[in-house]
């Protein structure tokens, strides 16, 4: 057993060796390089308890909180801070130990072979390049590796506390990693269950001897739910898929049924593959048409395979039964097993409990594709047992094909330049490849191209801040003020609790040259955003073209206190006491004096210790 899970460690270090020339991509660099508090070990105790997204506008909104995966992440920083290679080489030795896992938990409940054979075919799939070859997608790995791990203690030993209590502290590393750890209860029950007879008038001797590990587990997740809720205001992410805002009003049934069938295709044909799978790629349907009528069809099939399978009876330990049966062998529920692991391990992210915030992304399928490896791995045995050529040949194809297919997809995430631009070739009409397109030509000047990718990506994506937004910023950055106004106020109305629209409006407004409205829009972005020296420089210019000297100076000052404390902001301070002093009192004009002689006194000592 552990030669076969050795094999499929390195098996899993060859396929995405060349994943370690990749740099940053995607959501690297704004959950790594953005976030200054990983970048200290005297600051990252306290980014352990704050959202995922910290240092990003709208962080608690996206409701994500992953402590295991935040710390790793400060750790791997503190080491190699923004060279990408150590990332990158925890993701890979992190995947290796997976597959080595793999074929250790499967070994518990099928014969060695087909435990063996799921851990190779779990070491190249495809559709693990994203969680592997992407930094962030690491979070997967790490989920996956804890709760493999967690299980695995289950499985080799009776209940006792002190089991329990390990069990139970795995699993908070798993939860914290990623949310889909939470499945941890459920798969522990279905694997007890598939390796015994466990009927329901089991359950009760099932409960009395495993209550310990249950209870560690449930409390876990009660104190993780908890800190949870304290940090992100919920339990769940309040945010939709991007353009899947329509999910909220019309059933969900249609859009969940043709992504089970790109579930199904993922796992059995991985050879087209998306970095983002947002409308066009997968459309929000208002129906049933052909692609979601075969996801239902299919959906059912399987699910009554696995009924029918999971009902079959258990061989006994026999030894002369050919290479799917042994001693603990599910080679009768191997299907069922492995769809069942399947629908629990997805459900986080299914959109059928609830609206997560996701349609699909192929990072998500790297726990669940360990139901789908299974079954394959038990044809490919099975096949091997009766026709041995046949199945051999089978297995070799299998196994090179999607080394092949995982070895050339890895480059896709070397850095934000070819991760876009694959998804434009390969998906040039889907919502998110017209917005990128649309910054392309806006980067290039060519404003006009850029207006009509943009138009293109809204009735796929809706009306989404995210997008607005970036749009308006473009806008009002290639100095199409009025076309920015109107998209940055239509972002505010979409976001009134974030401080981006009115601070940008702010700056709108004042290259307008209006500066009552710049006023009005900075009170609202500096009371969101209080630390937000841009807007306290242009709240002095506002405050100062209507004549309020008084608080437009405090305005300058709140400037230099947040740290911008260049000689400019000094002059312009001056000029505003000044300007002060000639409408104010004699007792506004002394104050004026005193300051001029500290502003000289400082200006003296900072020419004097420039000259030493």
């Amino acid at each position: 057993m552990r030669s076969a899970a050795l094999l499929a460690g390195v098996l899993a270090s060859v396929v995405f060796a060349n994943s370690l020339w990749n740099g940053f991509a995607y959501d690297d660099s704004r959950i790594i390089l953005d976030n200054t508090e990983l970048h200290s070990l005297e600051t990252l105790p306290g980014a352990v308890f704050k959202p995922y997204w910290h240092g990003q506008e709208g962080a608690v909104e996206l409701g994500l909180w992953r402590p295991t995966t935040t710390l790793l992440l400060g750790l791997e920083y503190a080491v190699s801070g923004e060279n990408p290679a150590l990332y990158h080489a925890v993701n890979v030795l992190g995947h290796a130990l997976v597959s080595a896992l793999v074929v250790f938990v499967l070994a518990h409940l099928v014969a060695l072979p087909i435990a063996f054979v799921a851990g190779l075919l779990f070491a190249l799939h495809p559709v693990h390049v994203e969680a592997v070859a992407n930094v962030v997608g690491g979070a997967e790995v790490m989920a996956t590796a804890f709760l493999l791990l967690a299980m695995l203690l289950h499985l080799r030993g009776p209940s006792s506390w002190g089991r329990a209590i390990a069990v139970g502290a795995i699993y908070a590393l798993a939860f914290g990693a990623k949310e889909i750890a939470v499945t941890l209860p459920g798969v522990l029950f279905l694997v007890d269950a598939a390796r015994s007879r466990l009927g329901f008038r089991d359950l009760g001797a099932y409960l009395c001897e495993h209550w310990r590990t249950y209870l560690s587990l449930v409390v876990v997740a009660v104190v993780m739910l908890t800190i949870r809720a304290q940090i992100l205001g919920s339990l769940a992410n309040s945010e939709v898929a991007l353009g899947s805002r329509l999910l909220r009003e019309i059933p969900r049934v249609w859009t969940v049924a043709e992504v089970w069938a790109h579930y199904v295709r993922l796992m059995v044909f991985p050879l087209d593959l998306a970095s983002d799978y947002t409308p066009a790629v997968i459309p929000i349907s208002t129906g049933f048409h052909a692609l979601n009528s075969v996801g239902v069809v299919l959906a059912l099939l399987i699910f009554a395979g696995a009924l029918f399978s999971w009902r079959r009876p258990l061989p006994g330990p026999q030894r002369d039964s050919g290479p799917e049966l042994g001693p603990g062998s599910v080679s009768a529920r191997v299907f069922g097993f492995g769809v069942l692991w399947f629908a629990i391990t997805i459900s986080p992210v299914s959109n059928v409990l609830f609206i997560a915030g996701v349609l699909l992304a192929e990072r998500t399928l790297y726990l669940p594709s360990m139901g789908a490896v299974v079954i394959l791995a038990w044809l490919l045995v099975s096949l091997v047992q009766r026709r041995r050529r046949v199945g051999l040949a089978a297995l070799a194809l299998v196994m090179v094909l999607g080394g092949w297919r995982s070895w050339t997809r890895t480059p896709t995430w070397l850095d934000d330049g070819t991760m876009f631009q694959t998804l434009i070739d390969d998906y040039p009409h889907s919502g998110h490849s017209q917005w990128l397109m649309g910054d392309i030509y806006m980067a290039q000047g060519q404003q006009s191209e850029a207006l009509r990718a943009y138009r293109e990506a809204i009735p796929n994506l809706g009306e989404h801040y995210g997008l607005t937004l970036e749009v308006g910023r473009k806008l009002l950055a290639a100095g199409n003020l009025r076309g920015a106004e109107a998209l940055l106020r239509k972002a505010w109305g979409e976001a009134p609790h974030l401080a981006s629209p009115p601070a940008l409006l702010g700056v709108v407004y004042s290259q307008m040259g209006d500066a009552q409205r710049t006023e009005q829009a900075l009170t609202a972005a500096i009371e969101l955003q209080p630390d937000n020296g841009v807007s306290h420089h242009l709240m002095s210019w506002a405050l100062g073209q209507q004549g309020r000297w008084g608080e437009s100076a405090a305005a300058r000052r709140r400037v230099i206190e947040l740290g911008d404390d260049a000689w400019q902001q000094w002059t312009s301070l001056a000029a505003l006491r000044s300007a002060r002093g000639r409408a104010g009192t004699e007792e506004e004009k002394a104050q004026v004096e005193l300051f001029a002689v500290q502003l000289l006194e400082a200006y003296s000592a900072g020419v004097g210790a420039a000259g030493r």
